[in-house]
């Protein structure tokens, strides 16, 4: 039965038995374009390729998958686009074992990107959640439930994200963000170390690569709470919106409740290399 309609299993189209829906079995990727020009579609591009190997989705060519973005971002025309697309092991009989034979899936979406400039003048407030998710955190896997639940909670305390926090205590990442910190006195730009716990973020990268503009050193080191609502200023990498500051974390205001001078000056860096790399 597809909602009051009941169809013969044999009837039953292809996309209602995608692997994709029954397990969350597939990986994804979202990246920007500003102004007509896509950035770091490279970056993305490799680290999709990761994602589909980490998981054994095979004989994918990832140049075929270029092609498919660019051309239906140049038919789309949507200067400022948030692109998202993904590919699932397939359709067929619901089964874990994956049949060998499966034939991949494929979908591409562009949307507007919504203007966030509110967001980076004034900041926004963020929550702590546990991290319930699974182990391996530096795919890009489809299996989002934990990240759901905790952006639901999130938006009931009148919070933007929510920040993950591990068993140990530790802060992980954002539900769908790179965190980071700064020790102002200190010339510190926090944030936590690679590994299975987090995404490796494109954002993230260049973030940590313009902090030497700004006269930051990175550390990268796991953060609690605690340790970071006593930091001068906080902010979120994300690829829809590149830095976002933080002005209240848990409910409790983060430096004079504005978006620091120093996170100011990394969204003018980032702007910067916009403009540069996507003329």
């Amino acid at each position: 039965m597809i909602q009051d309609k009941i169809i013969p299993y044999e009837q039953l189209p292809g996309e209602y038995m995608d692997r994709g829906t029954f397990f969350g079995d597939g990986v994804y990727e979202v990246l920007r374009s500003y102004n007509g020009r896509i950035f770091a579609l490279e970056d993305h591009l490799e680290r999709f390729g990761r994602s589909l190997r980490e998981i054994g989705i095979e004989d994918i060519d990832i140049e075929t998958v270029r092609d498919k973005v660019l051309r239906t971002f140049e038919q789309a025309a949507i200067p400022n686009a948030r692109i998202y697309f993904h590919i699932t092991r397939g359709s067929g009989p619901r089964n874990h074992s994956a049949d060998k034979a499966l034939q991949p899936n494929f979908l591409l979406m562009l949307t507007e990107v919504p203007d966030c400039g509110s967001d980076k003048e004034n900041g926004v407030s963020v929550s702590t959640f546990p991290d319930w998710r699974w182990k391996r955190c530096d795919i890009k896997s489809l299996n989002l439930l934990a990240n759901v639940l905790a952006r639901m909670d999130a938006g009931k305390k009148g919070c933007s994200e929510a920040i993950l926090v591990n068993e140990a205590g530790e802060i992980t990442e954002g539900a769908a963000s790179a965190f980071f910190a700064i020790r102002a006195g200190a010339k510190q730009l926090l944030t936590r170390p690679l590994g299975n716990e987090i995404l490796p973020s494109i954002t993230r990268r260049h973030v940590m690569q313009l902090s030497q503009n700004t006269g930051l050193t990175v550390v990268e080191t796991a953060l609690t709470p605690a340790e970071a609502i006593r930091c001068d200023e906080l902010f979120l990498a994300v690829t829809t919106k590149d830095i976002v500051p933080v002005v209240e974390f848990d409910g409790r205001k983060i430096g004079d409740g504005r978006p620091g001078s120093l996170t100011q000056t990394l969204i003018g860096q980032f702007a910067m290399l916009v403009a540069e790399t996507t003329r």
